[in-house]
């Protein structure tokens, strides 16, 4: 019998915290934590086959979340995003929404 890869969560975030903090919430959740700092990062790692999706913060040092989501469309589609953001854009928000992403979160969360 096969077993089936555990699902990847890759965390996008420059806030170590925050990186820290949701691996930690998602290894307890089972699942396999990949964080990385900035959009450069994440876009050298290479591709995975293994089922995941990604958590997005939305103020990114070299790419913000629009730009980065765009190019996960090309290059890696069909992976699943929850952005993440500091503060309240209403018109990015619907904007990632209707570009597909899940959910559109508020850092005001506690980890």
């Amino acid at each position: 019998m096969l077993c089936s890869p555990t699902p990847i969560v890759f965390v996008v975030d420059n806030d170590v915290s925050v990186r820290r903090s949701l691996a930690m919430k998602i290894q307890s959740a089972g699942w396999q934590p990949q964080s990385f700092a900035s959009a450069t990062e994440f876009f050298a790692h290479p591709k995975s086959d293994i089922p995941s999706c990604l958590i997005l913060d939305f103020t990114l040092p070299d790419l913000n979340g629009l730009e980065m989501q765009e190019r996960i469309a090309t290059e890696r589609c069909g992976i699943p995003i929850i952005f993440l953001s500091g503060h309240v854009d209403l018109p990015a928000a619907v904007k990632a929404i209707k570009r597909g992403a899940l959910e559109f979160l508020i850092k005001a969360i506690r980890f």
